[in-house]
């Protein structure tokens, strides 16, 4: 998830190299925008029949878009990714079914990817306002010098 690396505690800097870079987005604008995109083309898809070319064309779709999607996420999401998203393939053309199941799990995948991103977002801003008021909690040291001249 797009997540700020925090050390994780009893562990090897390998392991904390590991532990730290599983589950990342490196660019989550662009998760977002393809999401978007596989939203719309499987709204489209929903109200219109599909011949054998707009099947193949959809497929070809879904898998360069499994294919980016893979590209800004770490190791570990882009194996889960293709784990749940197989590519079409065997130069078979995809029945309207498939396309709109494939389409529907992807989308839906997406969806709980960008409820990690929102939940981890929050984590971090509930952190940062913790940490502040720690801050403020401890206040500035008093100083003695009275407001006057600085010459």
């Amino acid at each position: 998830m797009s997540q700020v690396p925090q050390e994780p505690k009893g562990l090897s800097e390998d392991e904390a190299a590991k532990e730290t870079n599983s589950e990342l987005v490196m660019s989550p604008a662009k998760v977002l925008r393809i999401g978007s995109m596989i939203r719309a083309l499987l709204e489209e898809v929903k109200s219109a029949p599909l011949d054998v070319d707009s099947r193949t064309r959809l497929a070809e779709i879904y898998d360069a878009s499994v294919a980016e999607l893979g590209g800004v996420m770490s190791e570990d999401l882009t194996e889960e990714l293709r784990a749940f998203a197989p590519a079409f393939r065997g130069g078979e053309v995809p029945s309207e079914s498939e396309l709109r199941i494939a389409q529907a799990q992807l989308v839906g995948w997406l969806e709980g990817l960008f409820h990690g991103i929102q939940a981890t977002l929050m984590a971090q801003q509930m952190d940062s306002r913790t940490q502040l008021q720690e801050l403020r909690s401890r206040g500035l040291p008093q100083t003695t010098q009275q407001p006057g001249n600085y010459l």
